[in-house]
């Protein structure tokens, strides 16, 4: 039986929100999907039987490989259709999200699968996040916040982990792509502002913004 929609909303959801331990609560889950802890209650019910997590009453959910590799597979979805709109498409990087959003409840795995071979079977998103592969298997990243760096540090712009609009456009109007080189030159004391030195110009870059840039040393 098909996932519905619904469904796959909360896969993905538990995707992005899943810790180490492999749990994730109920809370968490209506806070991210806004939607009241009921609702979430009866899902999990579902998610019980279709035997994607086990669930105790007052203890978080813990989900099971099954689970994890369905909601990989969601993930896999929206990421392949992100950069096929990039791609082949030559959609900017911030237009790609809610497009995607729609295009990953597409039921159709050989539609996937061929998107993926037409662009060569790439590994990662317009926003430098893994692309899991058909069984659901995900490439393990060694990155780190931009807002951890400290002065003096050489990094590599590898990914982003919030992929709105206004966050990206922000990103493009002072030509920050991912691979580019930064050089950490200032934190600010007052407000945790970053300075860093791009090519030959110096951007600021506010704490929220290096908050959601990831890099490699």
């Amino acid at each position: 039986m098909r996932n519905t929609l619904t469904e796959e909303n909360y896969l993905k959801a538990i995707f992005h929100l899943i810790n180490d331990e492999h749990t994730v609560t109920i809370n968490e889950l209506s806070k991210f999907l806004k939607v009241k802890m009921p609702s979430v209650n009866n899902m999990m019910k579902k998610f019980v039987e279709k035997k994607w997590v086990i669930y105790e009453t007052y203890k978080p959910l813990v989900i099971t490989g099954k689970g994890m590799k369905e909601a990989a597979l969601v993930v896999r979805k929206h990421r392949l259709t992100e950069m096929f709109l990039v791609e082949k498409m030559n959609f900017g990087w911030e237009n790609v999200h809610e497009i995607a959003e729609q295009l990953e409840h597409v039921h159709s795995t050989i539609f996937f699968e061929k998107m993926d071979e037409i662009l060569n079977f790439p590994k990662f998103d317009p926003h430098g996040e893994p692309i899991p592969d058909k069984e659901g298997n995900i490439i393990a990243q060694d990155l780190k916040k931009l807002s951890s760096c400290k002065v003096g540090d050489i990094v590599i712009f590898k990914a982003v982990t919030y992929s709105e609009q206004d966050f990206l456009r922000y990103l493009n109007e002072r030509k920050l792509n991912l691979e580019s080189t930064l050089e950490i030159i200032k934190i600010e004391n007052f407000d945790l502002s970053v300075k860093v030195r791009l090519g030959t110009k110096n951007v600021i870059l506010s704490s929220n913004a290096a908050d959601k840039m990831l890099v490699k040393e």
